[in-house]
């Protein structure tokens, strides 16, 4: 098989990104977004997921961490759609609940191709600032990265109270979502599909 691995970067007058991912990897991460909760996010992304992560994102996070988190969402999205490839052989679909302490997590992932993004119970996270961390931009970082990297991503928060604790379960509970996704199946032949593409 070979490597699923690739690169993306995006340079704007807001933000600087590199993006390497390797879906085939061991959980290793090095990133840098001087958004520390973020970086801790993404580094459980990577070691929960198995996938191998070196993200490199500058922003100006002297204004606030939008730019940095939507951008670097941006980013990862396309490195995640340039490495799975054609799609032949995955097994596109891939769920995972998640508990971490009182939060319980649901995530659901097709990569169809066809970007749509779901987010029910955001009402729970009702910390606005986790670190320095805006929780707002929870919502803008699997939004901007479902779009990219062309998939169905639905998040259900069914239980929590700690905004810490369910959006970590949510950064985990789609790296494990997204680990099944992409697997290989040797009974798959092409692409998963009745029309026979993505």
């Amino acid at each position: 098989m070979a490597a699923r691995n690739a690169e993306a970067a995006r340079r704007t007058g807001e933000t600087d990104i590199k993006i390497h991912l390797n879906i085939d990897g061991t959980g290793r991460a090095k990133i840098s977004t001087g958004i520390g909760f973020f970086d801790h996010m993404l580094a459980a992304f990577a070691r929960h997921g198995l996938f191998d992560l070196d993200a490199a994102v500058k922003g100006d996070i002297a204004v606030d961490g939008h730019h940095s988190v939507e951008d670097a969402a941006i980013v990862l999205g396309t490195a995640i759609r340039r490495a799975i490839g054609d799609k032949k052989g995955i097994k596109r679909y891939g769920y995972f609940i998640l508990p971490m302490d009182e939060a319980l997590v649901l995530c659901a992932i097709d990569l169809c191709d066809r970007p749509y993004f779901v987010f029910e119970g955001e009402e729970k996270i009702t910390a606005p600032m986790v670190g320095e961390f805006d929780t707002q931009l929870v919502r803008e970082f699997f939004y901007s990265l479902s779009y990219a990297a062309g998939m169905n991503l639905h998040f259900h928060v069914l239980s929590g109270t700690n905004a810490h604790h369910i959006i970590e379960a949510m950064f985990k509970a789609f790296s494990k979502a997204l680990d099944t996704a992409t697997q290989i199946d040797v009974r798959i032949e092409d692409v998963l599909s009745t029309k026979g593409t993505l």
